[in-house]
């Protein structure tokens, strides 16, 4: 079990400040000409798609028409578009020519305003390993892997199942709640807290700091990115901590003592270890989330399919690969050509960006037969790119995997039927997909 809070924990500003998207929304309230403009009917970088769900029919059109298509001009500045299943492959099968390096811009559609400070800059970079190129890449990510493996599954699964279940039975029936706040958050960031032996009574700071951390329009309103900062600099002051109590304590399996004993990773700079920190804690946070809040949701909306799984918990497995597939938690990677190429025909230059719609290579017609419906027993849910593809396939993917698997088998062991009955309110950006908002009723089955 993680450790206790730490009383000069108390002073964080977070218990009584806004949420990321609270502080933009009302930003541009206060900032109207703020507000982006998109002048291409293809610059899905729009987040008003997204909250709106209203993005599917755009990418179909880009898919049958353009699915590399170049956009000059968006608040995010210009971009390529590479939006099915074999493109997004294809680039990812090459990551020496197309890089992920924070370097080159990293791994997500923004970059800092051109004016902004060097030294700033500098200062604000945020070096991750998902953000980094051979082999800096390689070190790295094998320092954290052996907290993924099959056998850390199998140890791990009696712990998820117990605090899935407890969660689970803290709920009410009939009566309409959250399931973002209750389940959702609850299972991810006590998972969270376990895997880095944080804090177990101020664990819900992973999600406030997740939710700054990933919010890519911040960039766009330089007041926020600086609040955005401040809070992420308390983040690293605060692990800071739990990294000096690690280096006096013996070695053990946690996340934090990993990177201390570890060759690659024991020097890092202030930038890197607070970018490494926001990789685990978005990675391991947002995706997991907003695909638990996504499987109930779907399930609602597709009444047959949740029949069948009812039926038939044989398929609870590949229905987790379904449920990811149709969710897909991030919407995009961006990758950076190192030098001039041709992709499938179009002339890529070298320094340009491009964004790697997952959201759309989910949905390709070519690869999933009706991908815009959810079947729990599709013969090829595998093949979805919500984890990436290639050397940046996602670390923890069997982990979310298993807590997914996890929730719908003790969901089905309680006869849970969720109802959605309420509020859905989804989350504004493009880069995070997901729900803020998932008003539920439990019924028995």
């Amino acid at each position: 079990m993680a450790t206790q809070l730490a009383p000069e924990a108390q002073q964080f500003t977070y218990r009584s400040s806004p949420t990321a998207i609270e502080a933009f929304t009302a930003w541009l309230k206060e900032n109207p000409q703020g507000a982006p403009v998109h002048n291409h009917k293809w610059d899905v970088s729009r987040s008003d798609i997204y909250v709106e769900d209203r993005w599917q029919p755009i990418f179909a059109e880009m898919r049958a028409q353009a699915p590399v298509n170049f956009i000059p001009e968006s608040p995010y500045g210009a971009y390529w578009n590479v939006v099915n299943h074999k493109a997004i492959q294809h680039v990812e099968s090459l990551p020496e020519l197309y890089s992920s390096s924070w370097k080159h811009g990293g791994i997500t559609i923004g970059d800092p305003p051109a004016d902004t400070d060097p030294a700033l800059l500098a200062e604000r970079q945020l070096p991750m390993f998902i953000a980094m190129d051979r082999p800096e890449h390689t070190g790295q990510r094998r320092t954290v892997a052996p907290a993924f493996t099959p056998a850390k599954m199998v140890e791990m699964e009696r712990e998820i199942r117990q605090r899935t279940g407890e969660v689970l039975d803290s709920l009410p029936w009939g009566e309409k709640f959250d399931w973002v706040d209750k389940v959702s958050i609850e299972l991810t960031t006590g998972m969270l807290a376990l895997l880095f032996g944080f804090p177990w009574k101020d664990r819900r700071l992973l999600t406030f700091w997740s939710d700054w951390a990933g919010d890519v329009e911040l960039i766009l309103a330089r007041d926020l990115s600086d609040m955005r900062f401040g809070f992420l600099g308390e983040m690293a002051h605060y692990f800071q901590r739990l990294w000096g109590e690690r280096m006096r304590a013996e070695p053990s399996g946690d996340l934090i003592s990993m990177m201390i004993h570890s060759e690659a990773m024991n020097h890092m700079s202030p930038q890197e270890f607070m970018g490494n920190l926001v990789l685990l804690i978005v990675g391991g946070n947002d995706t997991t989330r907003n695909t638990m809040s996504g499987i109930v949701h779907a399930l609602d909306q597709f009444p047959d399919q949740r029949d069948l799984l009812a039926r038939d918990p044989s398929l609870i497995p590949n229905a987790v690969q379904e449920c990811i597939r149709y969710v897909t938690p991030l919407a995009h990677m961006r990758r950076t050509a190192t030098a001039d190429a041709d992709l499938f025909g179009q002339q890529i230059k070298a320094g340009e960006k491009l964004i790697l719609w997952y959201i759309s290579a989910n949905r390709d017609e070519s690869v999933f037969e009706n991908a815009d419906k959810l079947i729990v027993d599709r013969d090829n849910a595998r093949r979805h790119l919500s984890f990436g593809y290639g050397v940046h396939r996602c670390v923890g993917a069997r982990l979310a995997e298993l807590q997914l698997r996890i929730l719908l088998e003790e969901m089905h062991e309680r006869r849970m039927q969720v109802r959605v009955a309420g509020a859905v309110e989804r989350v504004r950006a493009n880069f995070v997909h997901g729900f803020r908002k998932l008003e539920v009723v439990l019924e028995k089955r």
